[in-house]
């Protein structure tokens, strides 16, 4: 087994000279039997920019979008292309979209792939969103290995359309936290018939890399870590040998396994938050997750923003995370057990003062 890649190794390596905190940038790899085939990608997710007044935008979430930027831009040796994983925008306005095209416009020589977040699009049902980095879902190839980009964060008609007298009203419903107003994400009829077509021309061998906004599983309804048809999105990839899903949303340190699909959570350039369990006003459905996990510190708000390297060997995903003021992580898939796992997983009492909050 290859030494873990750590943040120190991998940033001397790329040739930066100091970098004392977290980095808010996921790096991947995917690896193969046939070696001409690995490659690299990076991967951005939930900046959240909110817009105040004029040219005024709340500068924490700013930095951390502009700093993950620059990091990727870095990178040596560069990655083939870059993931944009959604919530660019805080309240879907033209304001901070536009902002948030114009700092992902300093990622240099790379193609970026962008995925629709919840925040993105409530305001107007993504067509500013769409004007400005393309359709809302697609697939492409890559080195034998197919993507699909999904929109995860549609829901009921009803709800979108007939319920609120202002789209501003929508886009508040759906952006508040624990909010009984809100509603769960799907993905919808539509899109799901588009999905069942595209990989059918996909060989089950290939292996398959789903990006999404949600989760596409349930977690926790209260914080709408859930996606209502989550079970018909995983049976249109159940058929395929190997399947990861890449999703943001959930900002922290998520992973878990169902049947053949690997499910990795990236982690937020804005803020983290807790685990669910963490909040005993709502019902929670951590039992759904198969696999147990320590939580980084839910109380520094940029713990849960940093590097986080992704190995992908024959179609199953190894997570490098490397934490501010914690302990680094790692995250490999067990080919014994078949699902993914703490590689130091540490129980109640050998966890670090930050891991004891809650």
């Amino acid at each position: 087994m290859s030494k873990p890649i750590n943040r120190r190794d991998f940033l001397k390596s790329a040739g930066v000279l100091a970098a004392a905190s977290a980095l808010p940038v996921s790096m991947v790899e995917l690896v193969f039997a046939d070696s001409t085939q690995n490659f690299t990608f990076a991967y951005i997710s939930d900046s959240h920019l909110q817009h105040i007044k004029g040219a005024k935008f709340v500068n924490n979430w700013d930095r951390g979008l502009i700093r993950a930027v620059a990091e990727t831009n870095l990178l040596t040796p560069k990655p083939d292309f870059i993931v944009y994983g959604g919530d660019l925008a805080q309240l879907g306005k033209k304001e901070e979209l536009d902002h948030g095209a114009e700092i992902l416009s300093a990622l240099r020589g790379n193609k970026v792939y962008c995925v629709m977040g919840e925040h993105d699009y409530y305001l107007d049902l993504g067509q500013y969103w769409e004007k400005l980095f393309g359709p809302q879902y697609y697939s492409f190839d890559h080195k034998g290995v197919h993507f699909v980009v999904l929109n995860s964060i549609l829901t009921h008609d009803e709800w979108t359309y007939r319920r609120w007298p202002t789209a501003e009203q929508r886009m508040l419903e759906m952006a508040g936290l624990d909010n009984p107003n809100g509603s769960p994400f799907m993905v919808g009829d539509k899109q799901r018939e588009w999905l069942k077509n595209d990989l059918d021309k996909i060989d089950k061998a290939t292996p398959v890399v789903v990006l999404s906004h949600s989760p596409l599983q349930k977690i926790f309804k209260n914080w709408n870590f859930w996606t209502d048809d989550a079970e018909q999105v995983q049976a249109l990839l159940r058929p395929f040998n190997k399947v990861t899903v890449l999703y943001g949303h959930v900002h922290q340190i998520q992973y878990n396994q169902i049947g053949n699909i690997s499910f990795n959570a990236v982690m937020s350039t804005a803020w983290p938050w807790p685990y669910p369990s963490t909040y005993a006003q709502a019902e929670q459905y951590l039992p759904k997750l198969t696999v147990p996990m320590n939580r980084a510190d839910p109380f520094f708000e940029r713990d849960a923003t940093g590097w986080q390297f992704i190995n992908m060997s024959n179609g199953n995903i190894d997570m490098h995370y490397d934490l501010f003021s914690n302990t680094s992580r790692t995250v490999a898939f067990n080919t014994k057990t078949g699902e993914p796992e703490d590689t130091a997983f540490q129980s109640a009492d050998q966890r670090i003062p930050p891991q004891t909050h809650y």
